[in-house]
């Protein structure tokens, strides 16, 4: 799986990134070739899907088995490998961390992205919740029928969400950050959830640039507690790596994928995969995830031939 943050680790706008040269990717979906040991559950030639702490962009992964999981026998290799962060994540905030319930409303950001889709798909298993999202035009057409509201992602969506619910939203899931922080706080109701779980506008232009990225964090305005407390708002963080791998929540991720898993064998969750790429390709796919192009997951297949450029394709067009 290709992911916003595998651009931040490529940037280097991450805590502690490792040292070069590194593999990059988090998730994958493969064959089991080898077990360790003492490892019970699993079988050699198993479908699996499994979360890696880096080194996941390779023809063999390595990952302890507290984080693979079985795939569904009607699920395909990319539909998996579309499947762990986006879902994981998107349960989690909207059902651990914000209570989701019904009769609910959420704003999320990029709902045309990996996560953005996830959320939107979770959030119609509930009764009557309202999704508010922002997206490009582009892809307004593509994903209407996932939101309940879509709004352009350049447009002023502040004023667009109040003129439809007076009193603001239950949960705001911002993964962009920046001026966004401030828009995202004002449009919480009373005893809603804020959860930052990104900084997608981090990553600018070609090159890692400090000074737009400190712009980025300069534009944050400082959260007053003490208004916190008289507004009855939560503000919270997610971050699913730091659970997986510095945290040792492995158990509580398991019985959330095993939520998730349920759901889509009741065909109530599907993974959108955008679109597939040869890891030489990895350039263009990750230029198509910067660009906002995608809908839905982009996959690395590393069985899949590079598609040879036409004559007058640019690397931007192809």
């Amino acid at each position: 799986g290709l992911n916003f943050l595998d651009l931040m680790v490529r940037q280097g706008n991450i805590d502690n990134p490792p040292k070069t040269p590194l593999v990059p990717g988090f998730e994958c979906s493969g064959i089991v070739e080898t077990l360790g040991d003492s490892v019970k559950g699993f079988e050699i030639g198993d479908r699996v899907m499994a979360f890696v702490n880096y080194n996941a962009w390779a023809e063999v992964v390595c990952t302890p088995v507290e984080f693979v999981y079985k795939i569904p026998d009607d699920m395909s290799f990319s539909e998996a490998a579309a499947f762990p962060m986006n879902f994981v994540t998107a349960y989690m905030m909207l059902f651990e961390v914000a209570n989701l319930r019904e009769g609910m409303s959420v704003l999320v950001h990029s709902a045309g992205g990996g996560v953005g889709q996830a959320v939107a798909q979770l959030c119609s298993t509930i009764p009557n919740v309202t999704v508010f999202g922002t997206a490009s035009s582009f892809k307004h057409e593509a994903i209407k029928d996932s939101v309940t509201h879509l709004f352009d992602r350049n447009a002023d969506y502040v004023q667009e969400v109040k003129r439809i619910s007076t009193d603001g939203v239950d949960i705001v899931l911002d993964c962009l950050c920046g001026e966004n922080t401030g828009k995202g706080l004002s449009l919480l109701k009373p005893l809603g959830t804020y959860i930052l779980y990104g900084s997608s506008n981090m990553v600018t232009g070609e090159t890692k640039s400090f000074f737009s990225f400190a712009k980025s964090w300069w534009q944050v305005e400082k959260v007053n507690p003490i208004k916190l407390y008289e507004e009855n708002k939560v503000i919270a963080g997610f971050s699913l790596l730091n659970l997986l791998f510095k945290q040792n929540r492995g158990g509580l991720i398991k019985s959330v994928m095993d939520k998730l898993l349920s759901l889509y064998n009741n065909k109530k969750i599907k993974p959108v995969v955008d679109s597939l790429w040869a890891l030489e390709e990895v350039k263009e796919a990750m230029q198509r995830i910067h660009d906002r192009g995608n809908i839905g997951k982009l996959i690395l297949d590393v069985e899949k031939a590079p598609t040879p450029l036409m004559a007058n394709d640019s690397t931007e067009t192809s």
